[in-house]
């Protein structure tokens, strides 16, 4: 026989049975998994991410010739 394991809400904290007859597992309600839910939804779970790089930098790329970059756009280059 298994023993059965005990985790915590991950939205209230209660001890709640981990198992496959938990249809709301790992949260130990339907209405603790709908508050999650509906935090997530409205943005106040995010996940950090990097900011997108600054396009006015990345179009200033000093590798990059411009006069070369203008005529190739333009076609003239062979």
């Amino acid at each position: 026989m298994s023993e059965e394991r005990l985790v915590p809400c991950p939205y209230c904290g209660k001890e709640t049975p981990f198992v496959s007859s938990n249809p709301h597992r790992p949260f130990c309600s339907e209405r603790c998994q709908l508050l999650d839910l509906g935090k997530w939804s409205s943005e106040k779970f995010r996940i950090p991410a990097e900011e997108a790089p600054d396009l006015n930098e990345v179009n200033k790329n000093p590798e990059t010739d411009s006069e070369d970059t203008d005529q190739e756009s333009r076609g003239r280059l062979n």
